[in-house]
């Protein structure tokens, strides 16, 4: 599923965050926004996840379809009281709701999702006692449970070791390739940005 935008911009109270931004990010392909802290990545993110609407300009998707987002590590509690396979779960929820009972076709889903981050052997363990890496694998799995055509992931590796960097990085090659998914990530790794398919610079809200 590919996504267009058209002259976006984005304001904040006393500042404009992006400037006449217009891209298209090829469907089934890993994009990787790239830039210094401030240059507007995160924010980029955030439009394309709907939690944050355009000041101008428009945003347009291949189809309907409610984006899978994988926020920044630092966002999401270490001393959440789940294991490992009640976190992957979750991400049925979009579908399902918290309250409906999961059929055998979502818990296959959530195997399926476990099996290929290579997390199933962690099934039954906290999410609290994870390595950065495993608890990572973790969030990008509940992300890709819920079935999205476009998944996004805010520096999914940062405060990762090298191997765990690596293996995140090929995850998201995997998804794309294997699923016709579209990923979008926010990197500050030069590496991991010239193994994505396509990216997009940012520097003080304008694209470079």
């Amino acid at each position: 599923m590919p996504v267009t935008l058209h002259e976006v911009t984005a304001d904040y109270p006393g500042h404009r965050a992006l400037h006449g931004i217009s891209a298209t990010l090829p469907a089934g392909a890993v994009t990787a926004l790239t830039g210094p802290n401030g240059s507007g990545k995160s924010t980029l993110l955030n439009l394309l996840a709907g939690t944050l609407t355009p000041t101008t300009g428009t945003i347009s998707y291949g189809r309907p379809c409610r984006p899978a987002y994988v926020v920044q590590r630092s966002a999401v509690p270490d001393a959440l009281p789940l294991t490992v396979r009640e976190a992957v779960t979750m991400g049925r929820w979009a579908e399902r709701g918290p309250w409906r009972r999961l059929t055998r076709a979502d818990r296959a889903v959530v195997d399926d999702c476990l099996t290929r981050l290579g997390i199933a052997d962690l099934a039954h363990r906290q999410l609290g006692g994870l390595s950065g890496g495993q608890r990572q694998r973790t969030l990008i799995a509940q992300a890709l449970a819920q079935r999205a055509p476009l998944l996004l992931l805010d520096e999914p590796t940062a405060a990762l070791d090298a191997a765990a960097q690596r293996q995140i990085t090929d995850t998201l090659t995997r998804i794309a390739a294997d699923d016709g998914t579209t990923v979008v990530h926010a990197t500050h790794h030069p590496a991991e940005a010239a193994a994505a398919d396509h990216t997009l610079t940012l520097a003080a809200g304008h694209l470079c």
